[in-house]
C-alpha cells in the first residue's frame, strides 16, 4: 500500500479542492445549499481574496477552464486584464527604466479577477451575488485566523510599509508588528466594498443577470474605478528603488471586460489536455508532453528516475525557451509549436547531458527572437530579490516567496472548473484605503523592448504564468487540476499528470510524491533572472537518483522534503458518476472536501 498524507476523497455529490481550507469549505457550503460548481467556485474565489491576501487579491487576475453538464466542450474564462492605455515603452523609457518594476502602481494592469468571477456567475451560475459573497463578507468583516505565511510576508515588507506605503501599514501592522500565526484579522474596507457591490446588484431589480451586470458596472465604471484612478495617480516607491505614479485610469477599467475563449488542446495517451492560449504559459505543458512522446522511450515518462527526470527537465527547458521567444498576446505559430513534426525536432535536441543553453526553435521556419536583456545582463541570481515583488519563486530551502492560489470544483451534475487566481498581493502595491486592497503588478511580465512576442503594448495582456488545466477522455471532462508556483506551475503539473495519467497513481499519491523543477529558464518576474542548469529537488528524492543527475551535468539544489508543489485536483468518472478530490499537504494549508 502506498503511503499518502491524506486519503483521496470520493463521493457522488460534489468535490472541492483549493489552496485554503476556508475557501474549500465555503465552496462546499454553496454546493450543499443547492448551488452548482460555478457558484461554488465564485464563492471560493472571493474568500481567497480575504484569507490568502499575500497570494491573490481583487485587483489581480484569474484564468479558468470550465465545462458544463449541458456542454462538455471546454471553454477558457479570461480574467487577465491588459496593459493600460498609458503603459507605453516610451513612458517607461522617459522614467529611465529598462524593466517594468515588480511592485508599485506603475506595474498595474487592468484588474481582471472580480469581473471574471462575476461573468462566470452570470453565464453559468445559479445563485445571487449576495449568496455567493456572503462567506467572503463574513470573513472580511468578522475576521479569520490568518495563516502564518501571510504574517511572514508582512514582516518581510514591514520597513517598506512603514517608510513608504502608509496605507498598507495601517491595514497590516498592529502596534508596528505583523499579525501572528492564527491571529484573527479583519479587513473592514474590503467588506464594505463587497457590500456595496451587493447593494448595487439588489438595486437593479429581481432579474439575476441584471443584478450581476449592475455589480460589474459598479466595479468597472463606478465607485471602484473612481477610487483606483485617484489612488493610481499618487507616486509610491517600487522595486526600482524610486517612487513612481501609475498610469491606470477609470477609462481603462471601463474599456475592458472578462471574456470567453477557445482552449489550446493536445491529445495525449487517451486523454485531451486543455489549457488557456499562448497569451499565457499553459501550452508549455502541452509542448513538453508532446516532446516526451516524441522520444519514444517509456523511461522518459517516469518522474522518479534519472532517465525520466533528465528527459523531462530537458523537454521543459526547450518548451520554456519557446515560451520566451514565441508566447504572448499576439499572433503565435501555435499550430507549428504543437505539431508532431516540431515535437520530434525538439526531442532530437535532448542528449545525455544537461543543457545550460536557451534554445528556442524555429516553428514554421521563422527564426526566434529573444529579449536583449537575456544577452546584455548577467541574469543569474546575484542576491535576494526585492521582497515587494510578490515573486512566486522558490528559495534554496524550498520556501515559496509570494505565490498564487488555485481552486477546482466538480458537482453532481457534471459541471467542472479549474481556476488559478493570483496577483494583487498585499505586497504588490500600496493598499487603496477606500477599497481595502492593492493593485496588481502583472505588467512586470512585459518586456520594454519593441518587436517581441511579449513586448509591452497598451491593450495587450501580459504573458501570465497562471495555468489551470482541464483533462477530457473521449470528449468528456474527467479532471480539473492546477497549482500555484509562477514558472513552476506547469512543471509541477507535468509531474502530477505523468504520475496519474501515465503511471496510474491515485490523486493523493501523485500529489504527495517527491517533486522537483528546473530554474534553467528566464524568470517571468522582476528582475527576470536565469539559473542555467539548476534542478531544484525535494530532499526525499533517492540519493542515487540525485547522484545520477549530477553525473549528467545538472546542478542539483536540494530543497526541504515537503516544499515543492501546491497541486489541487478533482475528478469525475462519466460512467459511474463517482467524484474524487485531493489536495497538497505542503504548507498545511490546502484542503479538499466533498461527499
Amino acid at each position: 500500500m502506498t503511503f499518502t498524507t491524506r486519503p483521496t476523497l470520493r463521493g457522488t455529490f460534489g468535490m472541492v479542492s483549493s489552496t485554503h481550507w476556508l475557501a474549500s469549505q465555503s465552496a462546499m457550503g454553496v454546493l450543499e445549499r443547492g448551488g452548482n460548481a460555478f457558484d461554488a467556485a465564485v464563492a471560493a474565489g472571493f474568500v481567497l481574496h480575504v484569507v490568502e491576501p499575500h497570494l491573490n487579491g481583487p485587483a489581480g487576475e484569474v484564468p479558468a477552464i470550465v465545462a458544463t453538464a449541458a456542454d462538455p466542450t471546454p471553454r477558457v474564462l479570461c480574467g487577465q486584464g491588459p496593459a493600460p492605455a498609458g503603459a507605453t515603452v516610451a513612458h517607461f523609457a522617459s522614467l529611465g527604466l529598462d524593466l517594468v518594476p515588480g511592485s508599485g502602481p506603475l506595474a498595474a494592469v487592468v484588474p481582471g479577477a472580480v469581473d471574471a468571477w462575476l461573468l462566470l456567475l452570470r453565464d453559468h451560475g445559479t445563485r445571487s451575488l449576495g449568496e455567493v459573497l456572503e462567506p467572503a463578507i463574513g470573513y472580511a468583516a468578522a475576521g479569520h485566523p490568518l495563516v502564518g505565511a501571510a504574517g511572514e510576508t508582512v514582516e518581510r515588507v514591514r520597513s517598506l510599509f512603514t517608510e513608504h506605503w502608509p496605507t498598507s501599514a495601517r491595514l497590516w501592522l498592529r502596534d508596528g508588528r505583523p499579525p501572528a500565526p492564527g491571529e484573527m484579522v479583519t479587513n473592514p474596507a474590503y467588506a464594505r466594498t463587497l457590500r456595496r457591490l451587493v447593494d448595487a446588484s439588489r438595486a437593479a431589480g429581481a432579474d439575476r443577470v441584471a443584478q450581476i451586470e449592475a455589480a460589474r458596472r459598479a466595479w468597472r465604471e463606478g465607485f471602484v474605478a473612481e477610487a483606483i484612478e485617484e489612488f493610481s495617480r499618487l507616486p509610491f516607491r517600487d522595486s526600482s528603488g524610486r517612487p513612481h505614479a501609475g498610469v491606470l485610469t477609470g477609462a481603462d477599467l471601463a474599456g475592458w471586460s472578462a471574456g470567453w475563449e477557445e482552449p489550446v488542446t493536445l491529445d495525449w495517451h487517451g486523454h485531451t489536455v486543455a489549457k488557456s492560449g499562448f497569451w499565457g504559459q499553459g501550452p508549455v505543458l502541452l509542448q513538453t508532453l508532446a516532446t516526451l512522446d516524441a522520444l519514444d522511450d517509456p523511461r522518459a515518462l517516469d518522474p522518479s528516475t534519472v532517465d525520466g527526470i533528465h528527459a523531462q527537465a530537458e523537454a521543459l527547458k526547450l518548451a520554456f525557451a519557446d515560451r520566451e521567444a514565441w508566447y504572448g498576446d499576439t499572433d503565435v505559430p501555435g499550430g507549428a509549436l504543437l505539431s508532431p513534426e516540431y515535437a520530434r525536432a525538439r526531442a532530437a535536441l535532448i542528449g545525455d547531458s544537461a543543457s545550460t543553453a536557451l534554445r528556442p526553435g524555429s516553428p514554421a521556419g521563422t527564426p526566434p527572437r529573444l529579449p536583449a536583456h537575456l544577452h546584455a545582463h548577467d541574469t543569474r541570481r546575484a542576491g535576494p530579490p526585492d521582497p515587494a515583488t510578490g515573486e512566486p519563486t522558490v528559495r534554496a530551502d524550498g520556501v515559496t516567496r509570494g505565490d498564487t492560489c488555485h481552486v477546482d470544483v466538480v458537482d453532481r451534475w457534471g459541471n467542472i472548473i479549474s481556476a488559478t487566481p493570483s496577483g494583487g498581493w498585499l505586497q504588490s502595491s500600496p493598499t487603496i484605503p477606500e477599497l481595502g486592497f492593492p493593485l496588481g503588478s502583472r505588467l512586470q511580465m512585459c518586456w520594454l523592448e519593441e518587436g517581441l512576442a511579449s513586448s509591452l503594448r497598451p491593450g495587450r495582456r501580459p504573458r501570465t504564468t497562471l495555468s489551470p488545466t482541464l483533462v477530457l477522455r473521449e470528449g468528456e471532462p474527467v479532471m480539473a487540476c492546477g497549482t500555484p508556483g509562477g514558472d513552476q506551475q506547469d512543471q509541477w503539473q507535468l509531474l502530477f499528470l505523468l504520475r496519474h495519467l501515465a503511471g496510474g497513481q491515485e490523486l493523493q499519491a501523485a500529489i504527495d510524491a517527491p517533486a522537483w523543477h528546473t530554474t534553467s529558464l528566464p524568470a517571468s518576474f522582476y528582475p527576470r533572472e536565469v539559473e542555467p542548469g539548476v534542478l531544484v529537488v525535494e530532499d526525499r528524492v533517492d540519493p542515487e537518483v540525485l547522484a545520477g543527475l549530477r553525473a549528467r551535468g545538472h546542478t542539483v539544489r536540494r530543497a526541504d522534503p515537503w516544499s515543492l508543489g501546491r497541486l489541487c485536483a478533482v475528478t469525475r468518472d462519466p460512467r459511474t458518476g463517482v467524484l474524487a478530490a485531493a489536495a497538497n499537504p505542503r504548507g498545511a494549508q490546502g484542503y479538499a472536501t466533498g461527499r
